[in-house]
């Protein structure tokens, strides 16, 4: 008779609570990427080290402000915050100046941000489509880079 086991032991309890990310740290969700930070400030909202929010979106701190290409946000008391000589950048502050939306699971760490809104508007601005790679029906990959200076429609579709 055959012996009964089980396929994947590993998944056994998959309710079971596992550590996402080392005790301390927190994790940030943006456009795909799962960011984990270990050096944060304390206090309300997300206060992380400036040097990592061009990880996180792309944005770099000049003397101008947090900047993304041509667009430059001056920066205001309440995103550069200053505890015991070390200067954080408060994420959710900067979220909340570009009207960025944000949700977050405090007990978790996990902090998930939706797309800023500026940096579309940029997008649309100069009717640029972001650069994307797909493969056709044959195999063929396409780049919207091979079609720039053209005319393209690009249609999708989704079963779900």
């Amino acid at each position: 008779m055959a012996e009964a086991f089980m396929a994947y032991p590993e998944l056994r309890n998959p309710f079971e609570a596992k550590p996402i990310h080392p005790e301390g740290s927190a994790t940030v969700l943006y456009q795909g990427k799962a960011i984990t930070l270990s050096s944060l400030g304390k206090g309300d909202g997300l206060l992380i080290d400036p040097a990592d929010l061009t990880q996180i979106n792309g944005f770099v701190l000049k003397a101008e402000g947090a900047c993304f290409e041509d667009l430059c946000i001056p920066m205001t008391d309440d995103v550069l915050i200053e505890q015991d000589g070390t200067q954080w950048f408060s994420l959710t502050a900067f979220a909340a100046l570009l009207g960025q939306p944000f949700v977050a699971d405090h007990e978790a760490g996990v902090w998930s941000f939706a797309e800023i809104p500026a940096k579309r508007e940029n997008m649309m601005l100069n009717a640029q489509a972001p650069d994307l790679e797909i493969t056709d029906r044959k195999g063929s990959v396409i780049r919207m880079a091979d079609l720039k200076g053209k005319k393209a429609l690009i249609v999708t579709w989704s079963s779900w």
